[in-house]
């Protein structure tokens, strides 16, 4: 039963594919250079147990919730909160978590495409041996070439317009002939690429040092850090505010278990957090390389630099970021349909033409985000590039927002009968601790992680040499950091936000690179995608 079945967006065929497609929208970057620092430094074992408990407890509801509302409206994220609200006669207010949903997800997938294109360019500089012998070093230096050397910029472009338009001729092909066939290929040999990955590390490397720092229970280690990194990585790593899950619902066959489904999906992407921790550690040797390593620092310095030590190096590293290519392609995929869904039912424009002008507008934005980094470094209005404003606004307000308007709606203004005729056939306990949670715990805690996000960033403009013009010499000169802020650097030095050795961009490079504008963990938003 729906709302309304008229102007639906398109349909999957198979029930298994809102699995595939949710798989794609969870397993992200954040996976691959968070995950691992977080277990290694906040208890290991402990840490999985804490991260799991807030997933099942926190997450899981609201992913619910959302993927209900586009099952039962059967469009995208806009119309389903206009719909909603109409049939809650309930104030307009409300409404606001449709199009905050889409400029999230259009913010988030500007900066995905960024990364993606990073991906994409590494795994033909590992097919061509680039990192032959590599260190550290020599590793910083072919990353630092490569974003933020102001020469190469139009090459940086390039790659950024190739992973892009790889991300629209899925889309513009249609949920079934695009999105669909595409989900349940990309995301299947994603896994088993990181499963044959995984066993290859742990035959060249050591698989006991990734058990010590990944799964090895340290309770000294805990903490309310730990407490904290786990709601935020739970939060702000699978798809939520986004209207991903929305018009997935939407997408899905009527004999789907969606509860079930993302039950599943929760559990996979642990295990992949998990296995990518796991392998991480292992191709590190002793592991002591990669302690306190996270973000770019740990993806595209690091960890070339350790898998050049390893046998069939030269293979390993392309398959490792051809991996990594797949998984941000299924993401961006994932972000890409709420905006061209949202356009198409708001404008009437065919898909072909939606996906042609949103794409346009990602790209434009997405260039500000990459010219952040090489030809416009010294661009800094407010005392931040371009590329930092656009994640502080979408992880530390819009994303924060859509969760709480989403999760109060839910919870206040939604009968109980109605509610448990969204979620359909469940336990009466299930259906009791899901109202409650999105009565009385989730709008709190999220308005607490998009505080502490908030604050964070923007408190992190008074530090370093660029500073914002609103901060005072002893602001700047102060560096407060916490290892348990949502952004804070890997180590707990004062002169400055990021050490260019701390952020993987060593010192000892070749002469004219640009390090001081590269990407660091402090300018990325929390989840990546």
């Amino acid at each position: 039963m729906s709302l309304t079945n008229q102007n639906s967006i398109g349909s999957f065929t198979r029930k298994s594919t809102f699995f595939w497609a949710s798989v794609g929208a969870t397993v992200g970057l954040a996976n691959l250079w968070q995950f691992p620092y977080l277990a290694s430094m906040h208890g290991g074992g402990y840490f999985v147990l804490l991260y799991l408990a807030c997933l099942l407890i926190i997450t899981l509801p609201l992913m619910i919730t959302e993927a209900v509302f586009g099952r039962y409206s059967r469009q995208g994220i806009v119309p389903t909160m206009n719909a909603l609200v109409k049939t809650a006669g309930v104030r307009r207010f409300w409404r606001l978590a449709g199009p905050l949903s889409i400029l999230a997800a259009f913010l988030v997938l500007s900066f995905t495409a960024v990364f993606g294109s990073i991906a994409l360019a590494y795994v033909f500089l590992g097919a061509r041996d680039v990192f032959e012998g590599a260190t550290v070093d020599s590793a910083s230096a072919v990353f630092s070439d490569l974003v933020s050397n102001p020469d190469n910029y139009r090459i940086f472009m390039a790659w950024h317009g190739a992973f892009l338009l790889l991300v629209l001729l899925v889309s513009a092909r249609g949920v079934v002939q695009g999105v669909e066939r595409s989900v349940r290929m990309i995301v299947p040999l994603a896994l088993v690429l990181m499963t044959v990955l995984f066993f290859m590390s742990a035959s060249h490397g050591r698989l006991d040092t990734g058990i010590r720092h990944i799964l090895e229970l340290r309770p000294d280690q805990l903490g309310m850090d730990s407490v904290q990194g786990a709601f935020f990585h739970a939060f702000y790593t699978l798809g939520l505010g986004m209207g991903v899950w929305t018009v997935f619902g939407a997408y899905s066959t009527s004999h789907t278990r969606l509860k079930r489904s993302i039950l599943a999906v929760v559990l996979i992407d642990t295990l992949v957090s998990i296995g990518a921790g796991l392998m991480v550690f292992s191709i590190a040797g002793d592991g002591s390389g990669l302690d306190g390593e996270r973000g770019f620092s740990l993806l595209f310095v690091s960890l070339p630099a350790h898998l050049a030590a390893l046998p069939y190096s030269q293979v390993m590293i392309a398959a490792v970021f051809l991996a990594v290519v797949l998984i941000v392609w299924a993401s961006a995929i994932s972000l890409l349909e709420p905006v061209v869904g949202w356009l198409m039912e708001w404008s009437g424009a065919s898909r072909v033409v939606a996906v042609a002008l949103v794409g346009l507008a990602v790209w434009l934005v997405g260039v500000a985000s990459l010219l952040s980094f090489n030809a416009w470094a010294d661009v800094r209005p407010g005392g931040a590039s371009p590329f930092r404003w656009i994640e502080l606004v979408a992880g530390g307000l819009v994303i924060p927002a859509v969760g709480v308007l989403v999760s109060a709606f839910a919870g206040w203004c939604l009968s109980r009968r109605f509610g448990g005729l969204l979620l359909g056939h469940t336990p009466k306990l299930f259906r009791k601790v899901w109202y409650w949670v999105l009565r009385l715990v989730l709008p709190f805690v999220i308005a607490w992680i998009g505080l502490q996000y908030t604050v964070f960033s923007v408190t992190s403009l008074c530090h370093g040499q660029n500073t914002a013009g609103w901060c005072g010499n002893d602001q700047a000169a102060e560096a407060p950091m916490s290892k348990a802020s949502p952004e804070a650097p890997a180590g707990d030095e004062a002169e400055e936000v990021v050490e260019p050795t701390k952020a993987g961009l060593s010192t000892h490079v070749r002469e004219g690179d640009s390090l001081e504008n590269a990407p660091k963990e402090g300018n990325i938003l929390y989840d990546s995608v």
